[in-house]
């Protein structure tokens, strides 16, 4: 049992069969992609301070782009405290530099949520919510979320969250995995956006 099969217990077996596949993690195990984006965007130009720094703990970035090159590897590993911990890695390769988008997800069982550490070192906190659509794709989205400052985690107000909101199918036509997120606040819109397509590689 991994912690996304764990979280939407029955509505596991409603999502697509390849990302039935794709979101079962044995401990030890990982899952490697490949892929373009066909779009990057980010916010205004004033942000760009902001996203700089961000790409300091490889997590959000000041780039845009079409038709990037990117990978992406999720991996499964048993914590000391024996929960397991989902390792997730994306990079982006821009023509002049290279960027990272990383995050670390464990399960609350109790609130039902998994908990995402973003940036490495983590500097944001997010719940996240899981659900299977009708068309048999994840969609995620996030819900309270947290600065964290080493041991010290502080609330953000929710007018300052970032919203987040992933959702991940596959096209049975292509044989790809396709992806949209978008992350945007409620006061001054699109912090960053993307889109594209991966497949699964055999290393």
């Amino acid at each position: 049992m991994t912690i996304y099969k764990d979280l939407l217990g029955e509505d596991f077996q409603r999502l697509h069969p390849k990302l039935q596949s794709r979101y079962s993690f044995p401990i030890g195990e990982s899952f490697d992609g490949i892929g373009t984006m066909t779009k990057i965007e980010t916010g205004g130009i004033w942000l760009k301070p902001f996203l700089k720094l961000a790409a300091r703990w490889q997590f959000l970035f000041p780039e845009n782009g079409k038709d990037v090159p990117f990978t992406i590897k999720n991996t499964c590993r048993s914590l000391p405290t024996g929960e397991a911990e989902l390792y997730w890695e994306r990079t982006f390769y821009f023509e002049k530099v290279t960027r990272h988008f990383n995050a670390f997800m464990t399960l609350d069982t109790k609130r039902r949520v998994v908990k995402d550490y973003l940036g490495e070192p983590s500097l944001f906190y997010s719940d996240l919510t899981f659900r299977v659509t009708p068309e048999g794709r994840m969609r995620i989205s996030s819900g309270a979320q947290r600065v964290v400052m080493g041991n010290l985690e502080i609330p953000i107000f929710r007018l300052l969250e970032g919203v987040v909101t992933v959702e991940e199918g596959y096209d049975d036509v292509r044989g790809a995995f396709t992806i949209q997120v978008d992350i945007h606040n409620r006061i001054i819109g699109r912090l960053m956006a993307y889109e594209g397509e991966f497949k699964e590689q055999s290393l």
